[in-house]
């Protein structure tokens, strides 16, 4: 049961995602966390397995084929993001769950009030 759980939370965060081009790892790892209980850190790490290169390619196809791809921009993104999310994770694990959730939640915030102020 849990399996078709997690297969649907795929489907509604991919769909969700692919409509208004969010990463899905803003709402994967809240229902990780408060949904099936696990970690700060397995969330985000189970996020992460979840979100690697094959999962966005039909949804990135549909864009490129539209014209709506800056494939110089998206290439050396991936590039950065390669570095960024290796470094990051390893220092990730010497931050208290505790303290990953409330910086994740600060990010959310942060993002939430650019979003809403934007003019």
């Amino acid at each position: 049961m849990i399996n078709i759980l997690f297969l649907v939370v795929g489907l509604c965060v991919g769909a969700l995602s692919g409509v208004v081009g969010i990463g899905g790892g803003i709402l994967i790892i809240p229902i990780l966390v408060y949904g099936f209980g696990m970690t700060q850190h397995k969330a985000q790490g189970t996020s992460l397995g979840a979100l690697l290169a094959p999962i966005g390619l039909l949804a990135f196809l549909e864009y490129y084929r539209a014209g709506n791809v800056n494939v110089r921009a998206a290439l050396l993104i991936a590039i950065g993001f390669l570095v960024g999310g290796y470094f990051g994770a390893r220092w990730a694990q010497f931050i208290g769950d505790m303290m990953l959730r409330r910086g994740f939640a600060i990010m959310l915030i942060v993002v939430g009030i650019a979003i809403l102020v934007e003019k």
